[in-house]
């Protein structure tokens, strides 16, 4: 056909949801037992909070937004959201629930959009699960959020993972590693890829997170942040580790995490799942202690993660660990002659009424092709309506596994099949 879906975006039809559900059901019982609250963000935003709030020199901002303008001011644009961590911030703020509690535990679920090269686990638009905990900097809300994230992939039988942390500082401690880190890099600039050169006076901890080869080699024997930490970004990261290893997290510290968005602030990590390749990372996070005010709002320290569902869903797939579809028990009615179709519509509708799955095919076909649509429907008892059945007042009810029937009084149908059903 002529016109097809947008690359790097995917259709999901019946047979997958299920999937999505099976993971949505253990997200919102996992958040309900660590007490988050469900939100909900527009899919667009005003261009700025997302220049302001992941930064300007990040290759989200550079190179992967979708933007467009927005139709009520020149120069103005909006853009889709790609993350929703800024997005959770700025209805923090505008809808001042700062001043209205102290300690905010929000979750979200929705679709974000970048424009990125589709592979593997990256799509163009990509669906999130993350928390925002906005009010605490207690070392326990970052230890908290990543027992989060292993508890649900625990949940859902996910094995074979490897988690890896990192502080990546505060402002107080950051310049001083910043310009140790232009030192190291200045003299081999020209041997940069053309992004990590523009990083190199902007970001260039940026330059430790790129995925090019001969940078990776370049940042060989740079300096190391935890060797430039303030005392009070040492010691949150210290008892971030020390609650890590109380509750049995093998962890792995990498002094090259450092995420790619410029919010985050002292703890950072990922937890990843080795076979997907390069885009190994099913979840990340981190503290953010800046974001808020730097989007006009009070002092706020907060921490949260985010995971991507569809590497989740590869993660699930690779270990064999999709769920088997759940088949509803069903009812199909088959009817014959105008007026078993009427009598047929109106059993239908009384047991969709009650909330019991019923279909029919509504048109007055032979016996042998209204049997095929009910096997195709995978109906698990049959309603067997004729001239002769609705004469004597009675159904024929038929068990589709063993093919067994049974003749029931047309006025003791619905009840028949309800304690079937409902048991």
């Amino acid at each position: 056909m002529a016109i097809q879906k947008p690359r790097g975006t995917q259709d999901f039809l019946p047979a997958v949801i299920g999937n999505w559900r099976y993971i949505e059901a253990a997200i919102r019982k996992l958040c309900a037992a660590y007490g988050f609250e469900e939100i909900r963000t527009p899919i667009f935003e005003d261009t700025g909070l997302f220049l302001r709030g992941i930064g300007e020199t990040t290759d989200v901002v550079q190179k992967e937004m979708y933007s467009f303008p927005t139709g009520d001011k020149k120069e103005q644009t909006y853009t889709l959201r790609p993350e929703n961590t800024a997005s959770a911030v700025r209805a923090y703020l505008e809808n001042k629930v700062y001043g209205q509690e102290s300690l905010t535990k929000w979750f979200y679920m929705g679709p974000m959009f970048r424009h990125d090269k589709p592979q593997a686990g990256r799509y163009r638009q990509f669906h999130q699960f993350g928390v925002e905990v906005l009010g605490t900097q207690a070392p326990s809300a970052d230890a908290d959020v990543i027992l989060m994230a292993l508890q649900l992939f625990s949940d859902l039988g996910l094995k074979d993972l490897s988690v890896q942390v990192n502080s990546v500082g505060c402002p107080n401690c950051r310049p001083a590693y910043r310009d140790k880190l232009i030192a190291f890099f200045e003299p081999k600039k020209d041997e940069l890829c053309e992004d990590c050169q523009s990083r190199l006076y902007k970001n260039p901890m940026r330059i430790l997170d790129c995925k090019e080869e001969s940078c990776k080699a370049l940042s060989v024997g740079a300096p190391e942040i935890h060797e430039n930490l303030c005392e009070e970004c040492a010691t949150h990261f210290e008892q971030v580790k020390t609650l890590l290893t109380a509750a049995d997290v093998n962890y792995t510290v990498n002094p090259r995490l450092v995420r790619g968005l410029d919010y985050y602030t002292k703890t950072a990590f990922e937890v990843q799942y080795a076979p997907l390749g390069s885009q190994s990372a099913i979840a990340g996070g981190g503290r953010y202690d800046g974001l808020v005010e730097e989007l006009d709002g009070p002092h706020t320290p907060a921490v949260g993660f985010a995971m991507g569902i569809e590497r989740v869903l590869l993660a699930l797939e690779k270990q064999g660990l999709l769920p088997e579809p759940e088949v509803e028990p069903s009812v199909f009615v088959v009817a014959l002659g105008e007026a078993a179709q009427l009598e047929g519509f109106k059993i239908v509708h009384a047991l969709r009424h009650d909330y019991i799955k019923a279909s029919m095919v509504g048109e007055n076909k032979s016996m042998k092709s209204q049997l095929k649509h009910a096997n195709k429907t995978h109906a698990k008892y049959v309603i067997i309506l004729g001239d002769d059945e609705l004469a004597r007042g009675e159904a024929i009810l038929r068990y589709m596994e063993t093919s067994e029937q049974e003749t029931v009084p047309l006025a003791e149908v619905k009840a028949r099949i309800t304690s079937l059903v409902k048991g």
